[in-house]
Order: C-alpha cells, then sequence, then structure tokens
C-alpha cells in the first residue's frame, strides 16, 4: 500500500479546508501581509514529485508547481542530495565579493544553452524581478538609452522598476505613485482575441505596425528606446503565446534600431516549454534573457543572461548579496542536469498529450472558448459565450476552486484562463486524472 505521498494521485481524508488548515488560516489572518493572494485554503506541509499534503493529511495532485517553479517536482531526491551537501559544506559568503565554482560553472551552463552564437555573462539575484530590474539597468547601462517598451497583459514583477513594466492588473499598481518614468505599452498579439477586439488572424502585424506607425512615429523615437521587455508567453497575462512571426518581426525591428530584446524567460523558460527557452520555438535570439522560477526547483534564484558585448557595465555597477547563493546553485546545477537528461523532453511529450486530449473541449462545453500553449504551459480560456468570447471570471474562478475540492491544483491567469504548469515529471496517469476532474469540473458548471 503506497503512503499518500507515493501515490500519484489525490487522496482527500477531510473536508476543505481540514481542522488543522484552519488553525493555520486563522493565525495567518492576524499576522501575515494581507497583500498575498489565495484561490483557495491550502496549507501545504510536505510535497515529493507531483504530489502535496496538507496538515491534514490530504494528498493534492499539483498541476501549478508553486507557480511553474517546481519544475523537477517537490522535493525530487537529487535536488534535496545536492541542497544538504552545500549546506554542509558552505552557505554563504557573497558571490558579489569573492568567488564560488559553482557559481562559474552554473553560468557556463545557462551561456551554453542561452540562443545565439556569441558567448554570454550571467548576473545572479534572487528572483525573477530581481533579474527584470537588473536587465531594466543593463539595457539602459549599455545603450545610454532611458526609454523601455512593454506589453499590455505583461506581468513583470512588483518591485518599482519591475512593476512600471507590469500591466496586468490595476490593483498591483494602484497605491504606489509614480513608477519609473519613460515606459511605453503596446498590444501584445492575441491570435484569440485579436489586438484591441478585432482581426485576431492579423494580430502580428497588427502589433508590429503599431509599435512602428503609432510608437515610434506619435509617442517615442526608437533612438531613444533602451530595451523592449516581452514575455514569450505571458504568464500572468492569460497564457497567451506570442506567434513566431511576431517575435522574429519583433527582433527586426530591434536590430535595426539599436534597441535590445529583452526575453522575461522567468516562467516560460527551463524547459516548460518543451525547450530550454519559450523563444527557441521561434528561432530568434534575444540579447539578454531573464530567468527564474523553474531554475532551481524552488530555491530562491535568479538570473539575467546577456550577450558578453551587451553585460559591459563595470564593478560596482551592479550586484546582490545573496544572489548567486552556493546552496540555491547547487540546487540549480542539479536541476538543469535532471531537465536536460529527461525533463524537457518529458514536457514536450506530456504537454502534446494534454493538449490532444483536451483538443475537442471547444466542441464539448459551451464556456471553453480557447486552448492553447507550449509544452506544460497550458492556458484555458473560460468564456460566457464562445461567439461574443465574454469573458467569464467568475466561472473561471469556480472552476479552480471546484477543482481544488476534488484534489486538482491548478491557479487561474489573467482574466479569465484557466493555467495548467505542472512539474515537468507528470506522467499519463497524472495528465488523465487531470484532464477527467477539469472536465468534471467543466460539466458542473455547465449546469448552473
Amino acid at each position: 500500500m503506497p503512503t499518500t505521498l507515493e501515490a500519484k494521485t489525490p487522496h482527500l481524508i477531510t473536508a476543505l479546508p481540514g481542522p488543522k488548515a484552519k488553525q493555520v488560516i486563522a493565525a495567518d489572518a492576524q499576522s501575515v501581509s494581507p497583500s498575498y493572494t489565495r484561490d483557495y485554503p491550502l496549507v501545504a506541509k510536505r510535497g515529493h514529485g507531483a504530489i502535496v499534503e496538507d496538515v491534514d493529511g490530504n494528498a493534492f495532485l499539483d498541476f501549478a508547481a508553486g507557480i511553474a517553479v517546481c519544475s523537477t517536482g517537490h522535493c525530487h531526491p537529487e535536488v534535496v542530495a545536492a541542497i544538504q551537501k552545500q549546506a554542509a559544506e558552505l552557505i554563504h559568503m557573497s558571490g558579489t565579493d569573492f568567488y564560488y565554482p559553482n557559481l562559474v560553472e552554473l553560468a557556463q551552463k545557462l551561456g551554453a544553452i542561452a540562443p545565439g552564437k556569441e558567448t554570454k555573462r550571467v548576473y545572479f539575484g534572487n528572483s525573477g524581478a530581481e533579474a527584470i530590474e537588473a536587465a531594466i539597468k543593463l539595457a539602459k547601462y549599455h545603450t545610454k538609452r532611458d526609454k523601455l517598451v512593454a506589453f499590455h497583459g505583461a506581468f513583470h514583477g512588483r518591485t518599482m522598476g519591475a512593476l512600471s513594466l507590469t500591466a496586468s492588473r490595476s490593483v498591483q499598481r494602484k497605491g504606489f505613485g509614480t513608477l519609473l518614468s519613460g515606459v511605453f505599452h503596446m498590444p501584445y498579439p492575441d491570435t484569440y482575441r485579436g489586438t484591441y477586439g478585432v482581426r485576431p488572424e492579423c494580430a502580428s502585424q497588427d502589433c508590429l505596425n503599431y509599435l512602428v506607425n503609432e510608437l515610434f512615429r506619435r509617442r517615442v523615437d526608437p533612438e531613444e528606446i533602451a530595451g523592449i521587455f516581452i514575455e514569450p508567453i505571458q504568464g500572468e497575462g492569460g497564457y497567451i503565446l506570442a506567434p513566431a512571426e511576431f517575435l522574429q518581426g519583433l527582433q527586426e525591428i530591434c536590430r535595426k534600431h539599436g534597441i535590445l530584446l529583452v526575453a522575461d524567460e522567468v516562467q516560460s523558460g527551463m524547459g516548460r516549454t518543451g525547450k530550454w527557452w519559450a523563444v527557441d520555438h521561434a528561432g530568434v535570439e534575444p540579447d539578454i534573457i531573464c530567468s527564474a522560477k523553474g531554475i532551481a526547483s524552488g530555491m530562491p534564484l535568479g538570473a539575467v543572461i546577456a550577450r558578453s558585448s551587451v553585460m559591459n557595465w563595470t564593478p560596482g555597477a551592479h550586484a546582490s548579496t545573496f544572489g548567486g547563493n552556493p546552496v540555491c546553485i547547487a540546487a540549480a546545477l542539479a536541476t538543469l542536469r535532471l531537465l536536460e537528461e529527461k525533463y524537457i523532453a518529458n514536457a514536450a511529450l506530456m504537454g502534446e498529450y494534454l493538449l490532444r486530449r483536451m483538443s475537442s473541449w471547444k466542441e464539448r462545453f459551451r464556456y471553453v472558448g480557447d486552448v492553447r500553449g507550449r509544452g506544460l504551459m497550458i492556458g484555458i480560456e473560460v468564456v460566457r459565450d464562445q461567439k461574443t468570447r465574454e469573458k467569464a471570471p467568475e466561472l473561471r474562478n469556480r472552476i479552480v476552486h471546484s477543482a481544488f475540492e476534488k484534489g486538482l491544483l491548478i491557479l487561474g491567469s489573467g482574466d479569465t484562463t484557466l493555467r495548467i504548469s505542472p512539474p515537468l515529471i507528470i506522467d499519463e496517469e497524472q495528465a488523465d486524472f487531470a484532464v477527467r476532474t477539469l472536465e468534471e469540473c467543466l460539466r458542473e458548471v455547465e449546469k448552473l
């Protein structure tokens, strides 16, 4: 008889939340920042693989992976062993002032897997937001320009510079006063809804035309723009995929005007799409790549990977006390090895499997407007009406909560999308459970 964590699918033994979970939630309400968002009352205690157990002994199948962080699953034994070994040897000295052998090793590995022939240099921080902040500074430093471009629906973090690029939800910006100046936003190529809700089949060209004919002509001279920041797949914007022709066209425009193309691969990188980077599907070569989340299987680490000729700032221009912590680096090296050996291929295989299983949902369920994704980064857009494509956030939220009550952990993305981002280790049995559970949830909302 397998233990709770050894099982591959959920096992619920209490009503949700259970009695111990209720105690933690009540204490949390008195002691923890109210700015955190919690979609449902999961109080996690431990995890293994794709299974998470709560404080009451309920086991859940995790198709959220800590917001696409636990790439090798929870507590992968090889990652745990690497963490334990390093923690027993050296926890911290600060790579800002001293040298670590494994920091150099990871930088070389990241440079090797980044697209493009030019050699790379790597800056290490502690998170995705820190990576974006560093990329903002690097882009301005290298180009000697001060303007930036980002996209509607973008999420690049919540620190003040990253927040200035973010245009996902107004609540994330409300109350914080004036943000970074010189930031311009433009439409993202949404091939389901189109640019401003029209011509979805022309989304790529419409957005490129907007950049050249509207933004460049009327609002900012391209010779003043340091960098254009883009998520190849918008993480908080609804799991929207930028078409290859758009990314290629954007790269061409950037190169024409000496603008740095900065790919935010914080959520889409580290093999989640079935390749190391989401930009690899389009064959583009960003000047700067920002990485975090899945890079260290849950340990706090962020990285900025740039062409060597771009990362030309001088000592003291930017640094981080904890960035590139030896324990986090050890976890990252183990993670990258596992991804390369088997889990990137598994992400591609299981992503194709899930998309095939879900391909008929638009015909079978009237509230499903679109199913899209690459690898194990899949979005299901929930709509009130398939013809008008009216958004249905309340239905989406009901499905997310219903899935939790059935033992499946997922999250929302954007206004009305279900986010499927499991650990890259899942198998067909777990994929089948997730599909059956979501189908049951969809049938339930159709009865409302």
